[in-house]
Parts: C-alpha cells; structure tokens; sequence
C-alpha cells in the first residue's frame, strides 16, 4: 500500500513539473526578433522589412505612414534607454507614442525573452543607448 501510494505521489510530482508552466523551448533573441520583428524592422534591423512597403502582384502600395525604426542606427539607437526598448516591446507602438501598427509583445514573450531582445538591439547598433 505504501509503495502504491509513493508511485502516485512521484507520477503526481512528475505531471506538475511538466504541465504546471507548459512546454517552454528555449529561444535565442535572434531567433524571436526574425520571428516577431523582421516583418517590418528587416532581417538585418535597417527597417526595410516585408511590411514596410508592401506589394500585392507587383504593384506598389502606399508606404506606412510611419517608417519602421532602423535598429542598426546608433545615432538614433543611442537616443532610446534600455526601458524605452523594453517599453516599445512590451507595450507596442502605442506605449510609446509611436505607431500603433506595432503591436504590444508583452504577453507573448517573457520580461527575460524582451531583455534578451533589447540586449540583441543594442549588439545590431553597436551603441549602449542612455
């Protein structure tokens, strides 16, 4: 009887530990930022991503109305603290008066995931910020 009821608790204890949070992968800044950012920021950060310009069939549309940030400018960079970046993320365009087509990523990605991504910013701008 007690060797049945060790086997419930240590299956117990086991379907905790793995359903309690979920599956978590772990995912580098460089992967998340080509997931979530490139549509728009580009793959190499200079704001010339996909959705900065659109095409449909080969024809032009209008440009946004606001330009994708160029993540590799450090003069601009250099402007923005590491809060900025993380409220930019975190909270989207809005958050920061900026524009409101980017979206808040604060409840898709964890404050260490958005840290990471701010950290990855500062190594495509090779600046420090304030």
């Amino acid at each position: 009887m007690i060797a049945k009821i060790f086997l419930i608790a240590v299956f117990s204890i086991g379907m905790i530990a793995f359903t309690g949070k979920g599956i978590a992968f772990a995912v580098s800044a460089e992967e998340n930022y080509k997931f979530y950012c490139t549509q728009c920021h580009g793959s190499d950060g200079k704001g010339e991503g996909a959705n900065a310009k659109p095409k449909v069939a080969g024809i032009d549309l209008p440009e946004m109305s606001v330009t994708p940030r160029n993540h590799t400018n450090p003069e601009d960079m250099n402007k923005l603290t590491d809060t900025d970046i993380e409220s930019a993320i975190s909270g989207g365009g809005a958050a920061v008066s900026k524009s409101t087509i980017m979206p808040p990523w604060g409840k898709t990605l964890t404050e260490a995931e958005i840290k990471d991504l701010t950290a990855y910013l500062r190594k495509l701008c090779k600046c420090k910020g304030k």
